[in-house]
């Protein structure tokens, strides 16, 4: 017999879907080929697994996109501060010479020099400063643990 039953299978003709077969729902029996429990929780994890392997295979991708961007980026940076190093240089050679002028031109590197060593000083006096300043990620640092214990103890 097939799934649609001929007096069984469609209605009177009144009606929403009237002469449409509709499919034949038999209560389940003991004997049916349903999946145990077992089963069931082990295609939860089979299924549970593959998309974290997908959510991770996914997250590697942009990760991939999001670090060429940032490549790209960090060589303009590189070419600009490069730049500006170049920029530095060569004003100071011009201030050199300027104050060769005034006085010996030693003397006039010594006082620039002197000036980008103070410079430098408190450029890192400052950064220091602001490093000590940093904190650790506390709350990340805390959920991280309370995911291991998690794991380790899953049914607390």
């Amino acid at each position: 017999m097939s799934s649609v039953e001929a007096g069984s299978g469609t209605g009177p003709g009144i009606g929403v879907g009237a002469g449409v077969p509709h499919p034949r729902v038999d209560a389940a029996t003991p004997g049916d080929d349903r999946a145990s429990i077992g089963e069931l929780v082990g295609e939860l994890t089979q299924d549970l697994s593959r998309l974290m392997r997908q959510e991770l295979e996914l997250a590697k991708a942009e990760l991939r996109e999001e670090a060429s961007k940032a490549g790209k980026a960090t060589g303009m940076l590189a070419g600009a501060g490069f730049a500006g190093y170049m920029t530095a240089v060569l004003l100071s050679l011009a201030l050199v010479f300027a104050l060769g002028n005034l006085m010996d031109l030693g003397w006039a590197a010594l006082i620039v020099a002197a000036l980008w060593g103070i410079a430098g000083a408190v450029m890192f006096s400052s950064g220091r400063a602001k490093l000590r300043r940093v904190s650790k990620p506390e709350r990340t640092i805390e959920t991280l643990k309370e995911d291991a214990e998690w794991a380790r103890h899953p049914t607390k």
